[in-house]
């Protein structure tokens, strides 16, 4: 049996859902999201998506996106810890990981964290978007991946395809080396109509 974390609702006030699968392999959603936006005046009361866990000992760290009711509404990466994947507790020092200063490859909003472990270290990937509406992959450091600090990685696309955009990246840590699948456009918009497509890299440790 295996769980599937996702992201549902409208665009203005997305929450996170979760999918079983049972021993048929067919897929139950539940009928409550697992983890909900926050009360009113937190820094994600209106919608919490782009769920990414990983495993560290006996908990599970669910990092995501969560957003604000300011206009333009300001995007922030946060984490909760379970035991079970059903029952989730936002950390009290959400959020974890801030939008850059002004001129920054993140200036306008991050989101679409991707983390994992190695050596002892937390590791993120996240989207950066500027306000040119460009997109590109930022590198974060942990030490209990709680406390964030950010690289100064930064990493855009090279052709054609990803000129504008480079974002959602997914990772599976093989060795020294890390696989990266990431979504490219060459259309600096923010929905679906940015020519998009899927792309694949390595980061490798030195």
């Amino acid at each position: 049996m295996g769980g599937w974390l996702h992201q549902a609702g409208l665009k203005s006030s997305p929450q996170i859902g979760l999918a079983e699968r049972d021993a048929t392999g067919a897929w139950r959603k539940d009928p409550r999201p697992v983890l909900e936006s926050g009360p009113y005046g937190s820094w994600d009361e209106d919608g919490v998506a782009d769920p990414y866990v990983c495993r560290q000992d006996s908990w599970f760290y669910l990092y995501y996106l969560g957003q604000d009711r300011a206009r333009p509404t300001r995007q922030r990466i946060g984490v909760a810890r379970s035991r079970d994947g059903r029952r989730w507790e936002k950390l009290r020092t959400n959020p974890v990981l801030e939008s850059g200063g002004p001129g920054a490859f993140d200036e306008a909003a991050i989101g679409e964290p991707a983390v994992w472990i190695w050596r002892g270290s937390y590791y993120m990937l996240y989207t950066g978007t500027n306000f040119a509406g460009e997109r590109a992959l930022g590198l974060a450091v942990s030490g209990d991946g709680v406390r964030w600090e950010k690289l100064p990685a930064v990493f855009r696309g090279a052709q054609e395809w990803n000129s504008k955009v480079v974002c959602d990246p997914s990772v599976l840590a093989d060795g020294d080396a890390v696989r990266v699948w990431f979504g490219g456009g060459d259309v600096a918009s923010p929905d679906e109509n940015l020519h998009g497509q899927i792309g694949y890299g390595t980061l490798t440790a030195k």
